[in-house]
């Protein structure tokens, strides 16, 4: 039986005792967009944008820079802090798994790795908590997120939040979102990787099309 990370969620933030500090990984601004409306009331959040996956440098900025939009634009008194692009990162934890189909054991590593990340900044910096943002996509893997986060929070001890921010059409709310801030959206997760799937997936498309 699948966890319900969501209740556990709201668990937490109903027990909660002043606005503690929050470290969110954010993987985009249109995912972040709903996950932030949702928290800001609770937490105390820093934003961390830390994403080594993103291929190429121009996709990493461009997504930087809609990152800071939607902070700016929904008026969002938070902190972002971006530190810098590390391809090389994603490069080690990938070597080998170049042919993994998207939403393998190349991107269950990758979850990790920004997790982890995560979850050793906020461990120096004395946050309460820390999170990500990735469980907003109906592509990525609640359970296998929240398991890591579980993980990594026994590790560094430090809490992790647990949520499936997808859950109360939380997919659907940052798509609204993305809307009307005239978000770039994004036509794939973010490394070569699933860039050569998704142009793959669409050349497919075209000759099914033209036939």
């Amino acid at each position: 039986m699948k966890t319900n990370y969501n209740l556990m969620m709201e668990d937490i933030i109903k027990n909660l005792k002043g606005k503690p500090k929050l470290l969110l990984h954010a993987c985009c601004g249109v995912c972040s967009s709903s996950v932030l409306e949702r928290l800001y009331p609770f937490f105390d959040i820093t934003v961390l944008y830390y994403n080594p996956n993103i291929y190429p440098i121009e996709e990493y900025n461009k997504r930087l820079e809609e990152q800071k939009k939607i902070i700016n634009k929904m008026n969002f008194k938070v902190n972002l802090l971006e530190i810098g692009y590390h391809p090389k990162d994603f490069e080690q934890i990938s070597k080998g798994l170049e042919n993994e189909k998207e939403g393998g054991i190349r991107c269950t590593k990758c979850f990790h790795l920004r997790l982890e990340k995560t979850a050793q900044i906020a461990k120096v910096n004395n946050f309460d908590y820390f999170t990500t943002t990735l469980s907003v996509s109906p592509y990525k893997d609640s359970q296998k997120l929240n398991k890591i986060g579980e993980v990594l929070s026994k590790e560094y001890n430090i809490k992790y939040l647990y949520s499936d921010f997808k859950k109360k059409e939380g997919y659907k709310r940052s798509n609204e979102l993305a809307k009307k801030y005239n978000l770039y959206r994004q036509h794939y997760c973010g490394c070569k990787y699933s860039l050569n799937e998704a142009n793959e997936y669409q050349k497919q498309k075209e000759l099914m099309y033209q036939k």
